[in-house]
């Protein structure tokens, strides 16, 4: 069964971007996000746009499955837009009525806004749809790695990175399966918003209990298979770099300089 959390899944595939030092995506995925929010106007997003739409195509990734990724965060999106559609006042007045006033300089902000945070959860729904979770996990902790001489836990909170991304799906599933459960028994959510809040509580009880009984059932996994940590682990495929990652490198540095040419010259 699929699961009804889909942002991000991962893809099988062969492509030149599955091939990729899960290090260099990552990096590269920093650097996707440094250039959308250095993007001053709509030509800015314009050239991240087409950077994301050739990382797609080189991907072998469906346009469908693109789509379908970014419905459970387009919420996201739409409230971001909408605060900035009525909070910036800026320029001629499209329409006002009491204490609401849009103007045009919150039409532009609002569209601004949406299509930045769209290219930028493309481009990482584009990581992790390329990239399987241990691989994820893995690269984040070799990029983690120099900051542990000082103390820093890169291994575990790896880890932790890890394990949120295997179980964010069977929560979302849990989730669903628990409100169809109650709505089965009778419950109601759509009445008044006091008596939605609190019906809520049925939904929310059960699966913090669930999500608390699965961590101890992990805890005492882990716990019978001895587990103490990066000390002594050795890796079945070890991670290094190929000229494949430096193209790659070249090209986000080749969208940073476009980004801000755009920004200078326009």
């Amino acid at each position: 069964m699929n699961s009804v959390f889909s942002f991000g899944s991962y893809y099988p595939g062969s492509s030149p971007l599955h091939k990729l030092d899960p290090r260099t995506k990552l990096l590269a995925g920093v650097a996707l996000i440094a250039a959308a929010l250095l993007s001053q106007d709509f030509w800015g997003l314009g050239v991240v746009a087409l950077f994301v739409a050739a990382f797609y195509a080189l991907s072998r990734i469906p346009l469908g499955k693109a789509a379908r990724s970014l419905a459970p965060l387009l919420a996201i999106v739409v409230v971001a837009s909408i605060l900035n559609l009525f909070l910036i006042q800026d320029g001629p007045v499209l329409f006002q009525w009491w204490f609401i006033r849009i103007s045009e300089g919150g039409v532009y902000s609002c569209s601004f806004i949406a299509c930045r945070l769209v290219l930028m959860m493309l481009g990482m729904s584009l990581i992790t749809m390329t990239t399987t979770t241990i691989d994820l996990t893995e690269g984040f902790e070799r990029l983690l790695s120099p900051l542990a001489k000082i103390g820093f836990p890169a291994h575990e909170l790896g880890m932790i990175m890890g394990i949120a991304l295997r179980f964010m799906p069977q929560f979302a599933d849990e989730f669903v399966s628990i409100y169809h459960a109650q709505i089965s028994r009778g419950a109601t959510f759509s009445s008044s918003p006091k008596r939605g809040v609190r019906m809520l509580s049925s939904l929310t009880i059960p699966l913090f209990t669930s999500a608390f009984r699965r961590a101890e059932t992990l805890a005492f996994a882990m716990d019978a298979r001895c587990y103490h940590g990066c000390v002594g682990r050795t890796r079945l495929h070890p991670l290094h770099f190929t000229a494949t990652d430096a193209l790659a490198a070249l090209a986000m540095a080749s969208l940073g300089a476009c980004v801000l040419a755009v920004n200078y010259l326009l």
